[in-house]
């Protein structure tokens, strides 16, 4: 099992779990396997309950809607697992040589591209979920700011001390990466997943030359 590998973190989170029957835990596996197989849109409750060998009612009964059945595999382990994720990835993208902040971008966006690259059909349905469901984002985003948000500060912060940052607010800072990186990703992965105009490593690297620079052309002499 790849350490990277969502689909397995999930699968093994629901066999741990004590608040589910062994019937919920059968659901739960195999709609997760479904999903990521055939798309969330794409799978019907009938056609879990089929693989999973029980009554589409049972599903109906423990979870209502297929919109519950995913929120009630995907919060909890997100919820659970966030902190460490957002821990582990920190932890690699600083044990590369990054020396500046830009290095900390490219292995930031190396790191995560590459992980979503190994979950992209989850990634697909967590962001189509996000986008669109209201309740998903209440619950999530609280944890989204204090794992992800606040390690990003730290960071923010350090580079600007050493003056590599303009100074500006680092919450500014913080939506406007957020803004464009996570706009990226979902417009490679989710949006536009098809176009792809140079290689990854050019596509990076405009990336972080948009972050760092905008679109304004310099000036010659400054």
């Amino acid at each position: 099992m790849s350490k990277h590998n969502l689909l397995d973190a999930m699968i093994a989170q629901a066999k741990l779990s004590k608040k589910q029957t062994n019937k919920q835990q059968k659901i739960v596996e195999t709609a997760i396997k479904m999903f990521a197989e055939k798309g969330y849109a794409n799978t019907s409750t009938s056609e879990i309950a089929k693989a999973a060998q029980v009554a589409e009612g049972t599903i109906f009964r423990h979870y209502g809607t297929k919109d519950n059945l995913l929120l009630s595999v995907i919060l909890p382990f997100l919820k659970e697992s966030l902190p460490t994720i957002a821990e582990e990835v920190f932890t690699e993208v600083m044990s590369k040589n990054v020396v500046c902040f830009e290095d900390f971008l490219r292995a930031l966006l190396k790191n995560r591209i590459a992980f979503i690259k190994e979950n992209k059909e989850i990634f697909q349905i967590v962001i189509k979920e996000f986008l669109y469901n209201e309740n998903l984002r209440n619950e999530l985003l609280p944890y989204f700011s204090e794992t992800i948000g606040h390690r990003l500060t730290k960071v923010i912060e350090t580079y600007k001390q050493r003056g590599e940052l303009v100074d500006i607010p680092n919450n500014i800072i913080l939506r406007l990466m957020f803004t464009f990186i996570g706009g990226y990703f979902v417009s490679r992965f989710v949006l536009l997943p098809e176009i792809s105009l140079m290689d990854e490593e050019a596509e990076i690297d405009t990336a972080i030359h948009f972050i760092m620079n905008g679109i304004k052309k310099q000036s010659q002499g400054g």
